[in-house]
């Protein structure tokens, strides 16, 4: 019996140096090119965090996409806690104050992502729900002093050490990594690109 006809498998330029991200795309088979973005960061939206990492995940890929032709993946994630972002920590001690701010609590993860080519735009957003277990202050030191907090969204990282402090998730495990596959893939084939 014939099968489906093969589809070529997308190649993205991925407008980010997170090492989470490009093993999410790996794991999907997907090929790309890492192409960091110089774009910075906007934090200054609480009020809609989804609309801020939608339009951080969109200056990403219009950073790359201005310099490199192509298809571009962007992507940002941050934790919201009480109406406050915590991004990537500063420093072990704002990694010990975000971790002491949402232990024992649950917060929102959110992932923009855009996909950018020469002719056409898609971004979108989602969130999952996260709830860290109740530590000791030296529970918390010590995971901090292991360095895996300092460049993670929230200062913990889901997929390492850091799965040893969630206690639940609700929603999208791959959202709390940095890239929702699902997401991504459905973002794909609006694109003509088939990851299966």
């Amino acid at each position: 019996m014939a099968g489906f006809p093969v589809a070529p498998r997308p190649q993205l330029l991925l407008a980010s140096a997170s090492p989470r991200r490009r093993e999410l795309l790996l794991q999907l088979g997907v090929e790309f090119r890492v192409v960091p973005s110089a774009y910075p960061e906007q934090m200054d939206n609480a009020s809609d965090p989804g609309e801020l990492v939608v339009q951080n995940s969109l200056g990403k890929a219009r950073d790359v996409q201005a310099r490199e032709p192509g298809l571009i993946l962007g992507a940002d994630t941050i934790v919201v806690l009480d109406g406050t972002i915590y991004g990537k920590p500063r420093d072990t001690g704002e990694a010990v104050h975000m971790l002491t701010k949402l232990q024992g609590r649950w917060h929102t993860v959110h992932t923009g992502q855009a996909l950018v080519d020469a002719h056409r735009e898609c971004a979108r957003h989602r969130s999952t729900r996260v709830r860290l277990r109740t530590m000791s202050t030296d529970q918390i030191r010590a995971y901090v002093s292991s360095g895996e907090p300092l460049d993670k969204a929230g200062a913990y990282a889901i997929q390492g050490l850091g799965a040893a402090l969630v206690e639940a998730i609700d929603g999208c495990y791959t959202t709390v990594v940095g890239l929702s596959l699902p997401m991504l893939v459905d973002m794909l084939f609006e694109f003509e690109q088939f990851v299966f």
